[in-house]
């Protein structure tokens, strides 16, 4: 396994000399920010990035996301043509040395909280779900800014997108994903590139959407459209863990062999769909991360693993989610955990 950091680009303030000194950190993971969705990514910005962690002696390896145009979710006329283009990024990327994407097929809005900076007993403060302030919330008139909202839709914009949607319920988003793997996963192997989806976060609809990629029966699912060890998992613990049915142990057997990409976190659960992000380790929230990192190791998971997100402490300030200091902290507990399971009879291959 390889273990990664989560880096936003040049204006990110957790710059890659601050990773570069994190000792257990062997690659960057990353994207081309300035790009729109469904455009081909420039040579010279591909290389760029790539050669930017290269000199700070970081691998980069590992791209988070390329991003899937909506016509291809909704599956318009159009989709061909950004079809054509991710699979011209996909190349592109390729040839500089990317081995794993990850992307995800959510409708509209990526990963969603209702709090950015819930304080903790201790003084720092993390994400928040509560799910009945997300139900009152309208994405069409609230002034609240969550992150995972795209903020170059004007309300005209979001509101005649949205309205496209209504076609659209979980079947018909099932053929439209089987449409674009059909397309991509044969150019994505022909590469070496592993394409690894991500959970729905969190894993359920919101705001009238379907969403599919949710627990171990939808990716089961998943991984027969294409059943082709390109097209595989990332394995987010935490987006998984926030519905309190999904065993992630199961998961991990069902998804055998096509996990890609893990991205490791905590979250505490409050109901049935209120949940709170937390520190890495087991005793902070619900999930047994021990558990869950043997059994990654047991199932021969050998890609690319990173902290997920973190909390802000010690007054740190940024982009939520994404500070330096609990990643740091994580993805050094991480490393401990892979060095016991390892050194107790686990694969060897960290």
């Amino acid at each position: 396994m390889k273990l990664t950091f989560r880096w936003y680009g040049e204006n990110d303030p957790v710059t890659l000399d601050k990773i570069r000194q994190i000792s257990v950190i062997s690659g960057i993971v990353s994207a081309v920010y300035d790009v729109p969705a469904g455009a081909v990514w420039s040579e010279e910005s591909i290389e760029r990035l790539t050669a930017s962690c290269h000199a700070k002696g970081l691998e980069c390896e590992v791209i988070e996301s390329v991003p899937v145009h909506e016509d291809i979710k909704l599956g318009l006329p159009t989709a061909k043509g950004y079809i054509e283009n991710y699979k011209e990024n996909i190349r592109r990327l390729a040839k500089y040395g990317v081995k794993c994407i990850c992307y995800n097929f959510m409708p509209v809005f990526d990963w969603l909280r209702s709090e950015l900076a819930e304080p903790n007993a201790d003084g720092s403060n993390a994400l928040a779900y509560r799910h009945e302030r997300v139900l009152k919330l309208n994405p069409l008139t609230s002034e609240l800014s969550l992150p995972g909202w795209d903020a170059s839709y004007t309300k005209a914009g979001l509101k005649e997108l949205l309205a496209k949607y209504k076609a659209v319920d979980e079947e018909k988003l099932w053929e439209n994903l089987s449409t674009f793997l059909t397309e991509i996963i044969p150019v994505a192997k022909s590469c070496g590139i592993n394409m690894a989806i991500h959970p729905d976060d969190p894993p359920w609809g919101i705001f009238g959407l379907p969403r599919i990629i949710t627990g171990k029966e939808n990716i089961e699912r998943f991984l027969r459209l294409v059943d082709s060890p390109a097209n595989g998992l990332t394995f987010c613990a935490g987006s998984l863990a926030a519905a309190k049915e999904n065993d992630l142990l199961e998961i991990i057997s069902a998804a055998k062999g096509r996990i890609h990409f893990a991205h490791m976190r905590n979250v505490r659960r409050a109901g049935e769909r209120d949940f709170f992000e937390t520190a890495h380790p087991s005793a902070c929230g619900d999930i047994d991360m021990y558990s869950v990192v043997k059994a990654l190791v047991d199932a021969g998971f050998d890609g690319y693993v990173r902290p997920d997100h973190g909390r802000m402490i010690w007054g740190e300030t940024g982009r939520y989610g994404y500070g330096l200091y609990d990643r740091a902290l994580g993805a050094c507990y991480l490393a401990g955990l892979l060095e016991a399971i390892h050194k107790n009879g686990g694969d060897n291959s960290l």
